[in-house]
């Protein structure tokens, strides 16, 4: 019996071991089964936190295609690229510069001259704009004059801003020093002050007829003053303009005149403005030629003498012997051609003179095949087909 008491006692034990057991084992299993659940749960939760992450300023300036190195990179992504291929390159045109420094200096006198006080213009930049962009950015007010080179037989447009038309019209109706000019806004240009501002730009662009004159005499005619600039359109808004920038001041107050000229009003002359000094030559330069018309005049050229030619096979060549004779089929009277090289350059009578054989010339000198002017042509030609 006792036997059979421990049995129970130890079945009972063991029982309860494993029930502790079993209840662990379904704690572990039911943690992990919680985990696995927990973790597709908490990575959607990353991947919605990502969605509303808010984006660094580096990760804007790639996205967008700025950057810090912008002066230096050569090539553009993202939106940079699509605000850049608007942007009109520049063309140099070195002696447009030099043109409009010396309209710098005419207009300092000139101005100074005009309104008796101590102007200075100074030239702030040149640069190449779309002429829609430019008429879209012109501060208003403003008056913008259109004015026609007749040589040219194109437009051209000077804006002056609002600060320079009160002050010139203040220095020239006698208005203190040191006073800022008092700018009415909301109120259209009266007459006086038209006709003021007229006769700054008729003096200016006299200068700037002047300033050209070295280099292509042009007339400058003022058309029409304009203060709305949809009636100052003088081109189509996506051909592209230079704009040059020119400041004019006078002690304590000024302002600004912007010249614009299309590329069409200037292409006339724009070989002249591509030379980078006045008088550059770009093709035949006759100081060289005269001086290569010496050389060759005084060259020495052998001259011969044909008596007479035969073509002869080569098989005929082979069998001449010594002693043989070759007969030629030439009076004394035949001419005898003079020729240079493989040219022929005349004809004449063989004689003799002093004791020496001489050729008395009969005929002119045979004229070249092609003229100096048919080769220019057929250079210019070959290069054309070349490009």
């Amino acid at each position: 019996m006792a036997d059979e008491e421990e049995g129970v006692d130890l079945m009972a034990d063991w029982g309860a071991a494993l029930e502790e057991q079993g209840a662990g084992n379904a704690d572990e299993m039911a943690a992990q089964w919680a985990a696995m659940i927990d973790e597709p749960a908490e990575g959607e939760g990353e991947a919605s936190r990502g969605a509303d992450r808010v984006l660094n300023q580096e990760e804007i300036d790639n996205l967008l295609g700025f950057s810090l190195d912008d002066g230096f990179a050569s090539d553009r992504s993202g939106v940079r690229a699509l605000i850049d291929s608007a942007i009109v390159s520049y063309e140099r045109l070195p002696m447009l510069e030099i043109v409009f420094d010396r309209l710098v200096r005419m207009t300092t006198t000139s101005l100074r001259n005009f309104t008796s006080d101590n102007v200075e213009v100074s030239l702030d930049s040149i640069t190449s704009v779309r002429f829609g962009d430019y008429l879209n950015s012109i501060p208003l007010p403003a008056i913008l004059t259109v004015f026609k080179a007749e040589e040219w037989d194109n437009l051209g447009l000077i804006t002056v801003d609002s600060s320079l038309i009160y002050s010139i019209i203040d220095v020239l109706l006698g208005g203190g020093r040191g006073t800022s000019a008092i700018r009415v806004e909301g109120r259209p240009y009266t007459t006086i002050e038209l006709n003021l501002v007229r006769q700054m730009i008729e003096i200016v662009l006299e200068d700037a007829e002047a300033a050209f004159a070295p280099l292509s005499p042009v007339n400058f005619s003022l058309e029409r003053l304009e203060t709305n600039p949809r009636f100052a359109a003088i081109s189509r808004p996506a051909n592209a303009a230079i704009l040059v920038e020119l400041r004019i001041d006078m002690e304590d107050r000024g302002g600004k005149i912007e010249i614009m000229l299309p590329y069409a009003t200037i292409e006339p002359i724009r070989d002249l403005l591509l030379q980078m000094f006045m008088g550059e030559k770009f093709g035949r330069d006759p100081i060289w030629e005269g001086h290569l018309a010496t050389e060759v005049f005084s060259s020495d050229v052998e001259l011969d003498a044909l008596l007479f030619d035969r073509e002869m096979s080569l098989n005929d060549v082979m069998k001449l012997d010594v002693g043989q004779t070759l007969l030629l089929d030439t009076g004394p009277e035949d001419p005898v051609r003079v020729r240079c090289g493989d040219v022929l350059l005349t004809e004449g009578l063989m004689g003799q003179h002093e004791g020496n054989i001489s050729v008395q010339v009969t005929s002119k000198l045979t004229k070249p095949k092609m003229t100096l002017a048919a080769f220019e042509k057929a250079v210019e030609g070959g290069s054309g087909k070349g490009e």
